[in-house]
């Protein structure tokens, strides 16, 4: 029974690497063209393959979407596979086993401590990623279109980044003539993270404002202090768990009044991306005061990131 599941693994591997490698050659040199260094190559396209596949300029991250029956060899057969696919040494190919579900509430859970970043572009901007010591690494670039549109739609606004993550999002309002952003986070790692995004790009302290905070606690406190925005990228984790006092967050549950509190501090006429890649997520937007709402997931999700099961992510633009 070993060695057929050996064989069966070897066998797996080499469908793999021979997908990652046609998909290689067909994205590489269209990307190098707009200089974007991060991108899908694989994302469980064969049914019995549960793997995706990110090239990070040379690095690859490789991860499996475990289950049960996930056993600790087969994914190192498939790293090992697709890194002489590829041509990548082995100190830049990073495995990762990827959950479902709530997790504790841990939205990025570490898995080492190296520290380590490499510098990667999107564009004409450029980010720092660290794929050896999280399962995400710093950049979600399923949403390079998403941040493009807001980039497009940022001059002269007043931008609040809620849930911002290393600010990826900030950095190209910034670019993009926003007239001050304003970012926040619960995780100081993340703020923190988020300042040497700032920094690499040239993006001054003075209007590009980086908070860390609670999402609730920092939208009441706004709403109270009177402060209001143009454009606004809403972007939560599925589940959430506070450190202190051990509050939950559950977006099925809680985007309703997430929304709520954010329209409350939006300007009229003022847009809102509301975005998430909850698999089985079901918009409740009845109760907002809002002119408009679209769904513009089929825009904002990148060619390398279609697939045929259900999308990466879903998000809407919703018009105060």
């Amino acid at each position: 029974m070993e060695l057929e599941r050996q064989t069966r693994f070897e066998q797996q591997a080499q469908m793999l690497a021979n997908r990652v490698r046609k998909r290689f050659r067909h994205l590489h040199k269209r990307f190098a063209r707009q200089n974007i260094e991060v991108f899908r190559l694989y994302d469980w396209d064969i049914p019995e393959i549960r793997a995706v596949v990110d090239w990070y300029d040379g690095h690859l991250v490789i991860g499996e979407y475990t289950r049960k029956q996930t056993v600790p060899e087969w994914l190192p057969i498939m790293g090992r596979a697709v890194a002489e696919a590829l041509g990548v040494p082995e100190d830049k190919v990073h495995l990762k086993a990827r959950r479902a579900g709530r997790q504790g509430g841990r939205r990025y859970e570490r898995i080492d401590h190296t520290d380590c970043k490499i510098i990667v572009s999107e564009r004409n901007l450029r980010f720092f990623v660290n794929p050896f010591d999280y399962v995400d690494t710093g950049l979600f670039s399923d949403h390079r279109n998403t941040r493009q549109m807001v980039r497009e739609m940022a001059a002269g606004c007043d931008f609040l980044n809620l849930y911002c993550y290393t600010a990826a999002f900030t950095c190209y309002a910034a670019k993009g003539g926003a007239r001050s952003t304003l970012s926040v986070d619960r995780s100081d790692s993340a703020i923190r993270w988020a300042r040497q995004n700032l920094v690499l790009n040239e993006i001054p302290r003075a209007a590009n404002e980086l908070v860390q905070m609670h999402a609730f606690d920092f939208l009441a406190k706004a709403r109270k202090a009177g402060f209001a925005y143009d454009l606004a990228v809403v972007d939560p984790p599925s589940y959430s768990t506070t450190r202190v006092g051990g509050e939950q967050f559950d977006i099925l549950r809680d985007h309703p009044r997430l929304l709520e509190a954010v329209v409350a501090i939006m300007r009229p006429g003022a847009k809102v991306f509301f975005s998430t890649n909850h698999q089985n997520f079901t918009l409740r937007p009845e109760a907002l005061k809002i002119k408009a709402l679209e769904e513009i997931t089929t825009q904002t999700i990148p060619e390398d990131y279609v697939r045929k099961r259900t999308p990466i992510h879903r998000c809407w633009q919703i018009t105060i």
